[in-house]
């Protein structure tokens, strides 16, 4: 599988647009993913949104950035509550929401791991990390609730 495109709409074997949902977390097809549970970004809180993506280039770096020691993963998700854009990504980076980035307080329900994607280069991932390491530093959180 190629590299994800940035802002590059993900779609399911039919050609209809779908969500994604990055983590290390280990799950299988009927698992909710729900809030309240720790966050994939911050080891001192919990979530209070479940975050969800259109986009395999968003998925990919969630998968990438979690928190923890197992491998990234990307599911293939289904809402199911109401959604709303991210305000962490489009509000501040991507107004319009390009990046297709939502967030729910409802669970998302696993219909299946998306698999054989491919990842961020090391050199981008570690410079995505040294910056949200200087963000961290400053007293900024990558998640807002």
């Amino acid at each position: 599988m190629e590299r994800p495109v940035p802002f590059a709409v993900w779609t399911d074997a039919s050609g209809a647009p779908g969500y994604l949902h990055g983590t290390k977390a280990d799950l299988a097809p009927g698992d909710s993913i729900e809030p309240g549970r720790p966050s994939n970004y911050s080891a001192r809180k919990h979530a209070a949104f479940v975050y969800l993506t259109g986009t395999l280039d968003a998925a990919t770096w969630a998968a990438e950035l979690a928190l923890g020691d197992g491998v990234g993963r990307i599911y293939v998700v289904e809402p199911t509550g109401a959604i709303e854009d991210d305000p962490n990504l489009t509000d501040k980076k991507f107004p319009g929401n390009p990046t297709r980035s939502f967030r729910t307080r409802a669970a998302l329900r696993v219909l299946g791991e998306l698999t054989g994607w491919q990842g961020h280069l090391p050199e981008q991932i570690q410079a995505m990390k040294d910056a949200l390491a200087r963000l961290a530093a400053q007293g900024v959180e990558a998640i807002e609730d």
